[in-house]
């Protein structure tokens, strides 16, 4: 008897963010800057960032009980959850906590870390497990709190970060049936020093002339300039790879859901493509970049305002700190 041929297709999603949102106008309060200054670079007029009331595993667990509500599955039918962060409650893994409080008893829970492509790695990695056939159901978030290390007084970075979390719900399918139809993953360390969250390490006495290393990180280090030309030039290569491989045409796109970084970002891919703008989908305005969370914060917002449909092919791509960077066809399976 042949071995049937899976596939994966997205049924669920959902999102959290924060209660406080913070303007532009009020960070001109702390750092020299302004709206206009902060609009016309980035695109961005306010971010949300966790207050001392919340944390990054509660607002994964509100985005993914949506995504799993959406979905109409009970938690104990979940296989798998793979959680993208680079900013876990705890770096031993919060994909776990996430599980306990959903109560997805039967799930396997692990954290995935790729900066700002990190939802893209874990959807693709999920995926790999479902076209297996070693599991049924997966839940893939991607959740970030870069409030926690950003220099608040450093007004070139800043201005560009903000907290939150979405999730979607993977199921296996028919290979006919393929939501995930293609992707392409990229990684570059030398250009890592371009962005980085560098660990600082204090070397302290231990016994007998021994020593031990103390850990701790700086805030985040960003060239602005550099992450912008690696964007612009890696992002549409690696979407045009994928599209002509897939004997997709730009015009055949009903969505182009890009890593939320920078308006101007957004903007180049589309025209390199000629995509309208109006089929680029973009909150950047809202919650500025919130890492691993914008891709599927996105897609819950554009789902669920009607926008996109059962079956909107879209194009992805998440980009970022690593360097690291990969672009995905989508096949949206989500009700409607």
């Amino acid at each position: 008897m042949a071995k049937q041929l899976l596939g994966s297709a997205l049924v669920g999603c959902g999102s959290a963010t924060p209660k406080q949102s913070l303007t532009n106008a009020q960070l001109g309060q702390r750092v020299d800057t302004n709206d206009s200054w902060i609009r016309s670079r980035t695109g961005i007029a306010s971010r949300c960032v966790l207050g001392s009331d919340e944390s990054l595993v509660e607002l994964s667990h509100m985005a993914s009980a949506k995504a799993l509500k959406m979905a109409g599955w009970e938690p104990g039918s979940v296989d798998l959850i793979v959680m993208a962060t680079s900013t876990p409650d705890d770096l031993f893994g919060s994909a776990p906590q996430v599980q306990s409080l959903l109560g997805a008893n039967n799930a396997f829970a692990f954290d995935l870390t790729a900066a700002c492509s990190g939802f893209l790695f874990a959807l693709v990695t999920a995926t790999q497990f479902l076209k297996s056939g070693s599991i049924k159901r997966a839940l893939v978030i991607g959740a970030d709190q870069l409030s926690r290390w950003v220099d608040w007084d450093d007004r070139r970075t800043c201005v560009l970060f903000g907290d939150g979390a979405g999730a979607v719900a993977l199921e296996a399918v028919d290979q006919k049936d393929e939501g995930l139809i293609d992707f392409s993953l990229k990684s570059d360390g030398s250009r890592g020093d371009s962005l980085q969250l560098r660990q600082v390490i204090k070397h302290l006495p231990l016994v007998d002339g021994t020593t031990h290393q103390q850990g701790g990180f700086t805030s985040i280090e960003m060239n602005g300039q550099e992450v912008y030309k690696f964007a612009v030039r890696e992002v549409p290569s690696v979407l045009a790879e994928l599209l002509k491989r897939n004997n997709v045409i730009a015009e055949e796109l009903d969505w182009l859901l890009l890593h939320q970084a920078n308006q101007r970002i957004l903007d180049a891919v589309a025209d390199r493509f000629q995509v309208p703008h109006h089929k680029v989908l973009t909150n950047l305005q809202s919650y500025g970049n919130t890492s691993a969370a914008t891709i599927p914060l996105m897609l819950d917002e554009a789902v669920r305002d009607g926008r996109v449909k059962p079956g909107d092919l879209i194009a992805t791509s998440g980009f970022g700190a690593g360097l690291s960077w990969g672009a995905a066809l989508i096949n949206w399976h989500g009700p409607s």
